[in-house]
């Protein structure tokens, strides 16, 4: 979901081709090339986000650590990179409600860490 919010932010400020998004995951769900569920397409949808089945896949970021460790500034969870701590909790397994919680969850750090991202690049 926060891949498919950011992408959708940064189109709507003209940044999209500035910056690459990837989905990871952390988690003990997490596989490489997952696709985004059938419950995070619903709430995305509400939210007037179009996500087919195939547009996104994630990697398993606790298989491919070079990916974090290899990154030449430092690697934040989006609640830390917003400001507050920790992580945002994965939904998987739970009903819609609690999607829609971790969407609008989601939506607030990436309004809170959009500029500080994009001054990043200046």
């Amino acid at each position: 979901m926060a891949q498919a919010m950011l992408e959708r932010m940064l189109t709507e400020r003209g940044a999209a081709a500035d910056i690459r998004v990837s989905s990871g995951g952390v988690g003990g769900n997490a596989r490489d090339g997952m696709i985004p569920s059938l419950d995070a397409r619903i709430v995305l949808r509400e939210a007037g986000i179009q996500l087919a089945e195939d547009t996104i896949t994630s990697t398993d970021l606790r298989r491919h650590r070079d990916l974090v460790t290899g990154a030449d500034r430092p690697v934040f969870t989006l609640a830390e990179f917003a400001g507050g701590g920790g992580d945002i909790h994965d939904p998987m397994g739970q009903d819609e409600d609690r999607y829609r919680a971790t969407r609008d969850e989601i939506r607030r750090y990436l309004e809170r860490s959009i500029d500080r991202l994009l001054a990043m690049l200046r």
